[in-house]
């Protein structure tokens, strides 16, 4: 290709709303375009890297016999009733009707729609297992839409479904997929790390997710520093912790004495002010947190859970507490101080003891940190009072969860090691589904003694077009993109530094034809413009490498610069300089 043919304009100036760098770039260098909120057209640029990530993706996949199918981007209404998601998905699906007034949706996702295939392709265990993929174009009507290809409404995606007749094949195809999720990342070129993760909207008994490690990534991930365990934070599990963080210690780390005892603490509503008041550390008192779990049509049950006061609540793991024992919420938010009041109770007073009794609430929950938890200072359900003395064991059937959010320096529940957070892009996540929508939409098969069961799934999503800013906030420097492993734009460009000059044009030409030859992927620069905002647009687009034939050619010499780190080589113009340079870009690739 010569970039004067080339479908492409560079800004000097991002837009105005684009705060990450990645975003920035691709619009700057005209990869994208924003034709909507949430929505951007692929120009020629961003299409050709979309296509080598497609190209790594399904090379990997068709490996593993996944077989490549493409589903509607179109589906109707009826089929997530049936799965029953068209309420409880949210105001992310787009619902639209028809000129026959029928129900479609826009699909996020596609659960239903490949349940359906399989519900009507697949009768008998003999036919399994079996993995269906598809690389398309999904759409969720994001609430702030944001970071350009990070969070936009409409994307791409690679979203993979299995079906087995047991769940020891799940487990073993789970297995399969994140070695070959692992094998994609390493060739796209690229850090990452896989971890815990919360199965939410799209449910199941467990999944991972696959973080490109980047600072600006809007998931905190929780690692050890010396073993192998991550989880994202929503769901990250710690050691059990026996007392105060050293780091926060700041009253007597050992247990305060007293008798139980009913106490005047006048005003004393948060956990700082309690601290202070009775001289504890506030491993010793009992936070109480009391929020709303929202339902679809607009009704709520009061939850009341419990952490140490050094902890915070998770809210992930409360909802999914609360949804084991009745699954119809949807999201949690903060009681206010009037509904407290309505069911007797009083902000910075609440506690455990008569709480059941006073509120009738079937939503009381324990973090595991307090079990058996002895000498504890809590809230005694009255005004400007509070019980000291407390133990947990003398209470009868207390419900316990894991609540509380893992800290920094918390221990990890595998090794002990200390933990800590880093950030992370989610670029890929897989669940074990069951049966959860097998069973709801009674695809069933026949098994060997001829009974009907419900087909047990697995799903696979990667993110095809969010790889790119992932790449781009991991590795991109100053002056622009520097492109992955597999993903690039062009191997090399050869940059003319003056196209009025006739030995450069001509020796500039001779080697472009000779690389395209090779098979080697060459854009010739060959546009009369400054030599200057040639390398500015070598920089900002991110090729692998360029060539630049300039002055240096009357005395033999070439420089080829490699993007990533800027690095220099000099390249001598004799008759083995195209083996010269073809050995350069294979090292260095």
């Amino acid at each position: 290709m010569r970039f004067s043919q080339l479908f492409v304009n560079t800004l000097k100036e991002a837009p105005k709303d684009a705060l990450l760098k990645s975003h920035q770039y691709l619009v700057r260098g005209g990869f994208i375009q924003q034709v909507g909120s949430g929505i951007y057209n692929f120009l020629p640029l961003g299409k050709k890297l979309l296509d080598k990530v497609r190209s790594i993706i399904k090379e990997e996949m068709d490996k593993t016999n996944a077989q490549e199918i493409l589903m509607g981007f179109v589906t109707p209404a009826d089929l997530w009733r049936e799965s029953g998601r068209y309420e409880k998905y949210g105001r992310e699906l787009l619902r639209f009707v028809d000129r026959k007034e029928n129900e479609f949706v826009l699909g996020p996702t596609h659960e239903e729609v490949v349940t359906f295939i399989a519900k009507n392709g697949v009768k008998s265990y003999k036919q399994l297992p079996i993995h269906l993929y598809q690389i398309h174009t999904k759409f969720r009507d994001e609430v702030r839409p944001r970071f350009g290809l990070m969070r936009g409404r409409e994307f791409i995606m690679k979203d993979g479904y299995s079906f087995h007749s047991s769940f020891e094949d799940l487990d073993r195809e789970f297995d399969v997929m994140e070695q070959t999720y692992k094998r994609i990342l390493e060739r796209i070129g690229v850090d990452f790390k896989i971890v815990e993760a919360d199965s939410g909207a799209i449910g199941g008994s467990g999944s991972k997710e696959f973080m490109v490690l980047a600072p600006c990534g809007e998931d905190t991930i929780v690692v050890c520093k010396n073993c192998e365990y991550g989880a994202n934070i929503e769901i990250s599990s710690r050691a059990l912790r026996t007392s105060p963080r050293p780091s926060e210690l700041k009253y007597d780390k050992n247990p305060p004495k007293a008798e139980f005892a009913r106490f005047y603490t006048p005003n004393v509503k948060s956990i700082e002010s309690l601290s202070e008041f009775f001289k504890v550390d506030r491993f010793y008192l009992l936070k109480a947190v009391v929020k709303k779990a929202l339902r679809a049509d607009g009704s709520f049950e009061l939850v009341y859970s419990f952490v140490r006061g050094d902890d915070e609540i998770e809210e992930t793991k409360l909802l999914n507490t609360i949804n084991r024992v009745d699954s119809s919420f949807l999201s949690l938010e903060d009681a206010e101080s009037c509904e407290l009041r309505e069911s007797g109770l009083e902000a910075g007073f609440i506690g455990p003891y008569g709480l059941g009794h006073i509120t009738q609430s079937r939503h009381i929950y324990f973090d595991e940190s307090l079990r058996e938890a002895k000498g504890l200072i809590c809230g005694a359900n009255e005004k400007d009072y509070h019980f000291v003395g407390v133990d947990l064991d003398t209470f009868e059937n207390l419900s316990f969860a894991d609540l509380a959010q893992t800290q920094e320096g918390d221990l990890c529940p595998k090794c002990n090691g200390e933990l800590y957070y880093t950030k992370g892009i989610e670029v890929g996540h897989i669940f074990k589904l069951g049966t959860k929508y097998s069973h709801a939409m009674n695809a069933q098969f026949l098994d060997k003694d001829g009974k009907a069961q419900d087909l047990i799934m697995g799903c696979y999503g990667f993110g095809v077009s969010r790889i790119l800013p992932a790449i781009l906030e991991q590795k991109s420097d100053e002056l622009g993109c520097v492109w992955g492993k597999e993903v690039k734009v062009f191997d090399l460009a050869i940059i003319i530094s003056n196209v009025k000059d006739i030995a450069q044009s001509e020796f500039a030409t001779k080697i472009y034809e000779e690389c395209k030859a090779r098979g080697i992927d060459v854009l010739l620069d060959d546009r009369d413009e400054r030599f200057g905002v040639k390398m500015k647009d070598f920089e900002l687009l991110g090729f692998s490498f360029a060539l630049i034939v300039g002055k240096g050619l009357n005395e033999g010499r070439l420089e080829l610069i490699k993007r990533e780190g800027l690095e220099k080589f000099e390249i001598q113009c004799d008759e083995n300089i195209l083996e010269n340079l073809l050995g350069i870009l294979g090292r260095n690739s």
